[in-house]
């Protein structure tokens, strides 16, 4: 769903409100590097546990990520390599997140799963309750912005949860991303020709490209032992980051994912 559709479903924003939009423009771009960071995360924090060890790793990742929030908040529009940068460093920890339950603590994905869906559902409950909207183009004041990365960080440890839940009983990586990538259409199909509304079309489309993007480079990095091309961590990880560098660097120059901005993109699901 497009950030025009969203806008038709998003109550007006209180006068209080001092901020210009602090998100991108849904468009096609929007998709292709959410999924690149989803996938890009899942490998980085498989790399960084490795070469630093979990304990160290999960501390640097937690502190990458409140320095790129820091910046996000203290910014007071759009700005792509800083909205990006969040992003990428919210993938990375909810990986960890994720991994730590189910590593670290020995809970089974089918558990870790389910809570994972608790807590966003809970996040969304309370947004909802204090602001009345879910919409992404209302996050114009700082309380907005406050529920939409905590809303963030939980679509992506549920994503990383249900991706390694799904790899493991049975399906494996390549199946894995066959399964989400007809299901990211669902609701992109439901929206435009059935009832579904596009704040629930989108949340449940921006769930999805979590599992999507990370069984994908699971699928490229880990050995043929377990279903996959073997490329390697490093390799996929450094070519996801340039991906990325180089599609946050076109939307920065051209500025066509802010919202009002260049003419002529057509917002998509």
């Amino acid at each position: 769903m497009s950030t025009e559709h969203l806008a038709r479903t998003s109550p007006s924003v209180p006068p209080a409100a001092v901020l210009a939009s602090k998100v991108p423009e849904v468009t096609l771009y929007f998709w292709v590097i959410k999924v690149l960071t989803t996938g890009m995360g899942e490998t980085a924090s498989d790399l960084l546990a490795r070469v630093l060890g979990p304990v160290p790793a999960v501390g640097l990742g937690g502190l990458a990520l409140a320095a790129s929030l820091a910046l996000q908040f203290a910014v007071r529009r759009y700005v792509a390599w800083i909205y990006w940068t969040a992003i990428v460093m919210v993938s990375v920890f909810g990986t960890m997140a994720a991994d730590v339950l189910h590593v670290g603590l020995g809970v089974p994905y089918v558990i870790s799963t389910p809570l994972f869906l608790v807590a966003l559902g809970a996040v969304f409950a309370v947004w909802y309750a204090s602001e009345r909207t879910l919409s992404i183009h209302s996050i114009r004041t700082r309380r907005r912005e406050v529920f939409y990365w905590a809303t963030v960080l939980a679509t992506f440890a549920l994503g990383t949860a249900a991706g390694d839940l799904s790899a493991t009983v049975g399906l494996g990586y390549l199946g894995s991303a066959v399964v989400y990538a007809v299901a990211i259409a669902v609701p992109a199909i439901a929206h435009r020709w059935g009832s579904l509304n596009a704040v629930t079309a989108f949340w449940t489309a921006y769930v999805i490209t979590r599992p999507l993007g990370a069984s994908v480079a699971d699928w490229m990095a880990l050995g043929h032992a377990r279903g996959g091309l073997g490329l390697g961590l490093g390799p996929v990880t450094a070519s996801w980051t340039v991906a990325i560098v180089g599609f946050v660097a076109y939307l920065a120059l051209s500025r066509r994912d802010v919202q009002g901005g260049a003419a002529g993109t057509a917002p998509v699901l």
